[in-house]
């Protein structure tokens, strides 16, 4: 078996309320002797606080859930990546990567003690409440957040579909906390959606990185150009607040785009976490233009893409600057129905960008702007059509025309009112298109 194909890595960004990631096993066996040794006094050490605790604490505590807290300890003392899976967690962890399990919708992890919400997930209670990416959670419902680990936040959010919880947020730009009830539901993520943004100009957006993501968003794109009836003019990948997810998956959709070239590599202390992914021929654009909208939600794998079409001149990024997380976590199971989460490598863009930490820059940042309508004049400016007597153009589907092009307009400002960085993505791509006529 090659190690790409034992090599299953999770570059999901943190804790999903249901979990979302992806697993395999890690073959990480090769160490010499010296570096399985142990301190000896550092193990005294341990010993020596693990009696103490049994001996002294003001309760009597059981010996698997010591061990189990310092087993947590050790993984969480690493990076904000790396911990412990129950079974229970483990679980939750395989079924997320299929698209469905129970909670709120949202991507979390710990900031100065509280929840982060690194961005909450297309189609789920979190969003429709209006749950947004960057919001701390303080409280959940009258329990205060502060002092609790994520994972005991966590199972507090998840419950009974049909249940409510209450959430209190701080939130840039706000002056008090908000308050926001979400009712619980079974979380069915659609990780591919598509659809048509002008003639002859499709729309993908990409939720989530899961193991039926690539195949998924190359029957989209053709059922695009089905529907357009030839090849595309132009497509928006959209990858904002997606979280990350399946490595494969990623790899698969940069692929989709790419004729040849080295999609990802990645580089950490062992063999098996030293790989490279290459595009095989084949690109579902046919070269036309693509633009990528990322921003501050767009975490690894999300980065992965983003980085390799950038590096390779394939893409315009557009939006604001992705998240900045660079390192891949290997799923290991281990006794009794649990798994150890653990980074184990560092990925890098065909270029030899290292993203952690820094995120990618767009080619051309957009933020996220509330764009109003604008008021009609009382009096508007006289044309040649509202002359008494004008003459036609010959043509007598004039008035039908004109029909036409209000229909557009006001389509074109609903789009600008609604997701004006998609709306400068949609102007990006027609402009591209006009140059290349020009190009001989």
């Amino acid at each position: 078996m090659s190690s790409r194909s034992r090599f299953f890595a999770t570059i999901s960004l943190g804790v999903v309320v249901g979990l979302t990631a992806s697993f395999g096993s890690g073959v990480f066996a090769n160490r010499s002797a010296e570096d399985n040794q142990i301190p000896l006094e550092a193990l005294r050490a341990f010993t020596d606080a693990y009696t103490r605790i049994k001996n002294d604490y003001v309760e009597e505590v059981d010996d698997k859930e010591l061990l189990e807290n310092a087993i947590r300890g050790m993984l969480s003392g690493l990076d904000p990546h790396s911990s412990y899976l129950n079974g229970e967690e483990f679980k939750d962890l395989q079924i997320g990567t299929t698209g469905e399990f129970g909670g709120l919708g949202i991507e979390v992890g710990m900031e100065s003690g509280f929840i982060k919400v690194i961005s909450p997930i297309d189609d789920t209670p979190a969003e429709r409440a209006g749950v947004h990416a960057g919001d701390l959670i303080i409280r959940l419902n009258d329990e205060p957040v502060k002092g609790k680990s994520l994972s005991d936040s966590v199972k507090i959010m998840r419950g009974k579909p049909g249940s409510k919880i209450v959430l209190t947020i701080i939130r840039e730009g706000e002056e008090k906390p908000l308050k926001l009830t979400i009712v619980r539901a079974v979380i069915k993520v659609t990780s591919v959606k598509s659809r048509m943004l002008d003639k002859g100009y499709g729309y993908i957006r990409v939720t989530q990185f899961q193991s039926n993501s690539g195949p998924n968003l190359v029957k989209a794109a053709s059922e695009l150009k089905k529907k357009y009836g030839g090849p595309l003019k132009g497509m928006v990948l959209d990858l904002r607040n997606n979280p990350g997810g399946v490595l494969s998956a990623a790899v698969q959709i940069s692929d989709a785009f790419m004729n040849k070239g080295l999609i990802v590599y990645t580089e950490g202390r062992v063999n098996d976490s030293r790989l490279r992914f290459n595009a095989a021929p084949g690109d579902v654009l046919d070269g036309m233009p693509l633009v990528i909208l990322i921003n501050g939600g767009s975490a690894s794998a999300s980065e992965i893409v983003a980085g390799a079409l950038q590096d390779h001149k394939r893409a315009i990024l557009m939006g604001t600057r992705s998240f900045g997380k660079g390192s891949v976590q290997t799923i290991m199971p281990a006794r009794g129905g649990t798994a150890i989460k653990l980074t184990t490598a560092r990925y890098y863009t065909p270029n030899g960008r290292s993203i952690q930490a820094e995120g990618i820059e767009p080619d051309i940042e957009v933020k996220r702007r509330r764009v109003s309508a604008v008021v009609k004049p009382v009096i508007e400016t006289l044309k040649e059509k509202d002359l008494s007597g004008h003459l036609t153009n010959g043509h007598e589907g004039d008035k039908k025309d004109d029909k036409k092009g209000k229909d557009k307009d006001d389509k074109k400002g609903k789009l600008a009112q609604d997701d004006y960085q998609l709306f400068e993505a949609l102007n990006l791509l027609k402009g591209l298109n006009i140059a290349r006529q020009f190009v001989p």
